[in-house]
């Protein structure tokens, strides 16, 4: 509701940016405490970290980019604001991706550590779009709804009209998905079911939500918006994973 929170001489400290900070250091703090006490190699983290979250800022970058083709090829100066538009599931993807790449290059097995690390990815987004609720970007329709949140001083969402709370929904859903991964890795039997069942949830959740956002700068293909058409293919991968190391360990276990 207010991005800007504390302003001391020439130094603002913005809700958005404060948020997002908090996810990355909350994120970071547990995967180390889970991986120390997984006996895996802890050490490694802080590069993995750095390879996951350079990866999920130029997959998120790149993918705002694609959504927003018509209005670059019209304006390229738009291509010099690096500092706003990034698109999440772009920063998933991009943030896989890299986690991967070090992976392969350290030698370590890839699933260990994409289960390790996806609860504490959930997490992180649950502190950021409190930083988006903050801001007002990502906001929803407006609505008569008793749950409906009023922007007053707003650079994005529209100011002085009632909107769904789609960023604290949002929010809601990360943080459950968070305690509901840690529940399923503790109880995992193969490795890659948590990095599966992120994808899942995380997927159906975003592909309901999206029909409740008011912000158009989001790009769309066909009927569906571009975070619909991605959570699609993100949900099959997710389900795929899921019964492929499944039907694994039913294998490991019969021989």
């Amino acid at each position: 509701m207010k991005n800007e929170l504390i302003k001391i001489g020439p130094i603002t400290i913005y809700g958005y940016g404060l948020m997002i900070a908090l996810g990355i250091l909350a994120a970071y703090v547990l995967t180390e405490y889970r991986a120390k006490k997984l006996k895996l190699e802890s050490e490694k983290i802080s590069y993995l970290a750095i390879w996951g979250v350079g990866g999920g800022i130029l997959g998120a970058k790149l993918l705002y980019y694609i959504t927003e083709i018509k209005e670059i090829v019209a304006n390229p100066k738009v291509l010099l604001n690096i500092s706003d538009g990034f698109v999440v599931f772009g920063g998933i993807i991009g943030g896989i991706l890299g986690g991967y790449l070090y992976c392969k290059r350290s030698n370590l097995k890839f699933l260990k550590y994409f289960d390790l690390i996806m609860p504490a990815v959930a997490l992180a987004q649950g502190f950021g779009r409190i930083g988006c609720f903050l801001a007002g970007c990502c906001y929803g329709e407006e609505t008569t709804s008793s749950i409906g949140v009023v922007f007053k001083q707003s650079n994005f969402a529209p100011n002085g009209v009632k909107l769904i709370p789609t960023q604290l929904i949002s929010s809601g859903l990360d943080f459950l998905n968070f305690l509901v991964l840690l529940y399923i890795a503790k109880n995992k039997k193969v490795d890659g079911q948590v990095a599966g069942f992120y994808l899942v949830f995380y997927s159906a959740g975003r592909f309901v939500l999206e029909f409740f956002r008011g912000d158009l700068v989001r790009g769309t293909v066909g009927i569906m918006s571009t975070s619909q058409f991605i959570s699609i293919f993100t949900f099959i991968m997710g389900m795929i994973l899921v019964l492929v190391t499944g039907n694994r360990h039913l294998h490991e276990a019969a021989q």
